[in-house]
């Protein structure tokens, strides 16, 4: 409970100064509804922006939503609107009435800082006490270590209305309460770091899957309270599991009760539709001109990482962001003061999210959705980069899924799908994901991608697995997608988890899921798989040009060369014996993964649990190992420890 002097206010003259300049990254602690104490009366501080009102009131429950009889103040010439009012207790709904310059326009708006809201389609604003005891001190205190860009990061994406629904007693999406135990359970036993939320930020349609945000400051009340959300993320950072978040700063959807015209004028939003409104989406976009806006996109992102210990941020679209002319034909858009199309507000809103970020919480991690080859996205603004610590990699993404989806006869005259990658592997640090928008709006599912019969099929999606897990750069993966879901994703309809029941026809699902289990948790344990992600010490190829047998080699290391795996991979059905691969160190060479393994679903085929090498030289090394080439496969092997090494 705060206590107010003078004005009640919370905001001084500072906070009014930084907000107006662009420089203040903690309005949820100002702006918005909160509950203190004046001349010993409790109540709540009301506050919102509306420079361009002629009035604003705060309507709700406790007035009986009268327009009339709780108008507020405009506090100086910041377009800042306030009222302390007595006697509102917690979980009390309220919106702002705001009457423009225009006169005749009128309109409730939701509070653009609320905490906590309605259950859409309800679109109140509530009074919400964000007091909560955390028990993941373990955690912060050892975060920065954990998140490491040499440390291993695999991504479990998840959409928190279609993972797990309830059964038949309780047919609807588990709440965040009820979530916390079977996705932890899931989470340890697939050896993922991290689980990756699309967004829970209030937005009104459900079938946006939260990119249309409406409530940046509030987690979506379907599932639960505030708190009930800082208990999910408490548990799993007990449990030793990373947070990321999405974060949509680039549109907002324009329900009325939202943002958009927010006091009768384009106030969030550019006026211009060829500024202001995102052709792809039907959305408005923000006008990252005006410091306000600035100051409320950067506290929102503050506020998730400092109320709710959030430990990572997924920007989507961020190439909507950068370039003025994303999805516009000539005419549609206007050029920046150099006559280019480049976003200049939008690159300097960028570089200043990542610099506060980290230096307000260098543990954390900050990831961008960029699809361009736009430059240095994950390098230092110091040196011109945007900023960020991660950027998804579209083009492996891309290349990869097109290469797997050919019938294995035609991939020979692909292979450069695979092989072009490491042209620009450490260009930037990169994250591979295989995300929700690639089993989403007729794609299919990544099972239903791949040729051949249904054996073909995992088989090509472990190898597929194989291949993610054993190339540089971190890991993300839909969910669904480790149980080899049939069907595409459906945000309406829990994953298909009967897959993984005891029925005979289900075998191949529940090796797949082991396959995945043992290959994630082999990423994360195995610091040569890991320590180089995005350094180019950390891999090296062996071979890269057997595009007649479809198949590639190469080494991952740790940045100091003194652990190091083989990987090999055969991506025809065709079993190959006497293969002949150059290694770097010679003796024994262990298998410490084969997707091709009968526990897997696989045929079996294999090297008996590892081979010797020979002193015949081949691929550059002075010893080589002849192998069985398991069909559709991804083998790792690694030097025995015990003997001794030569790095040849």
């Amino acid at each position: 409970m705060t206590t107010y002097d003078g004005n009640g206010s919370p905001l001084s003259d500072l906070d009014l100064h930084l907000f107006n300049e662009g420089t203040h990254l903690r309005l949820g602690d100002r702006l918005g509804a909160h509950p203190g104490e004046l001349d010993g009366t409790t109540g709540v501080h009301f506050s919102v922006w509306a420079p361009n009102a002629t009035s604003v009131s705060v309507i709700g429950d406790f007035n009986g939503w009268n327009h009339d009889q709780h108008p507020m103040s405009a506090r100086d010439v910041s377009g800042i609107w306030e009222l302390f009012v007595p006697d509102v207790g917690h979980g009390t709904t309220y919106k702002f009435h705001i009457r423009s310059h225009h006169g005749h326009t009128r309109v409730d708006k939701a509070d653009p800082f609320a905490v906590h809201t309605e259950t859409p389609p309800l679109t109140g604003s509530k009074v919400w006490d964000l007091s909560y005891e955390w028990g993941d001190h373990e955690w912060m205190a050892t975060r920065e270590d954990r998140q490491r860009l040499d440390r291993p990061m695999s991504i479990y994406e998840m959409h928190l209305g279609s993972w797990r629904w309830g059964g038949d007693e309780l047919d609807r999406p588990l709440n965040y309460a009820e979530l916390a135990d079977p996705l932890i359970e899931h989470l340890d036993r697939m050896g993922f770091t991290h689980v990756e939320f699309m967004p829970v930020m209030e937005h009104p349609f459900g079938g946006s899957w939260g990119y249309q945000t409406t409530g940046y400051f509030a987690p979506t009340s379907r599932f639960g309270t505030p708190q009930d959300f800082k208990g999910l993320v408490d548990r799993l950072h007990r449990a030793g599991i990373g947070v990321v978040l999405d974060w949509v700063p680039s549109h907002f959807p324009t329900d009325t009760h939202g943002l958009a015209e927010f006091d009768g004028t384009h106030l969030f939003e550019h006026a211009d539709p060829r500024q202001g409104f995102h052709p792809d989406w039907k959305s408005a976009i923000f006008n990252l001109d005006r410091n306000e806006v600035v100051s409320f996109l950067l506290s929102s992102a503050m506020f998730w990482l400092d109320q709710y210990h959030v430990d990572a941020i997924r920007v989507d679209a961020v190439a909507s962001m950068l370039y003025l002319d994303y999805s516009r034909e000539e005419g549609e858009w206007i050029p920046n003061e150099w006559g280019g199309n480049e976003n200049l507000a939008a690159i300097s809103f960028l570089r200043r999210f990542n610099t506060e970020v980290y230096q307000s919480f260098p543990g954390v991690q900050t990831l961008a959705e960029e699809s361009t080859a736009w430059p240095m996205v994950s390098r230092p603004t110091y040196v011109g980069g945007l900023g960020f610590g991660l950027k998804w990699d579209m083009g492996w993404m891309h290349d990869t899924l097109a290469y797997f989806e050919l019938e294995p006869v035609h991939r020979k005259y692909h292979h450069d799908q695979l092989t072009f990658r490491a042209v620009y592997a450490f260009t930037e640090n990169y994250c591979l994901p295989l995300s929700h928008d690639e089993v989403v709006h007729g794609k299919g599912s990544l099972l239903s991608k791949m040729p051949g019969d249904d054996w073909q099929k995992f088989a090509n999606l472990r190898a597929l697995y194989g291949y993610m897990f054993t190339t540089p750069g971190k890991k993300l993966l839909f969910q669904g997608g480790e149980i080899g879901q049939w069907r595409e994703w459906d945000h309406d309809r829990s994953i298909d988890w009967h897959l993984l029941d005891d029925d005979p026809g289900h075998e191949l699902h529940r090796g797949l899921l082991r396959c995945l289990g043992d290959l994630a948790r082999l990423y994360r344990d195995e610091p040569a798989l890991h320590d180089g992600d995005v350094d180019p010490s950390g891999f090296r190829w062996i071979d890269a040009s057997d595009s007649e047998q479809s198949v590639i080699s190469y080494l991952r290391r740790t940045r100091d060369g003194t652990r190091q795996m083989a990987v090999i991979a055969n991506l025809t059905p065709v079993t190959r014996t006497n293969y002949r691969v150059g290694v770097p160190a010679r003796g024994y060479w262990a298998e410490r993964f084969n997707s091709d393994a009968a526990e897997y679903g696989g045929s079996g085929a294999g090297n008996h649990g590892g081979t010797g090498s020979v002193p015949l030289p081949c691929h550059g090394h002075r010893h080589s190992l002849v192998l069985t080439l398991p069909p559709l496969s991804i083998l790792v092997l690694e030097p025995d420890r015990e003997r001794e090494l030569d790095f040849g």
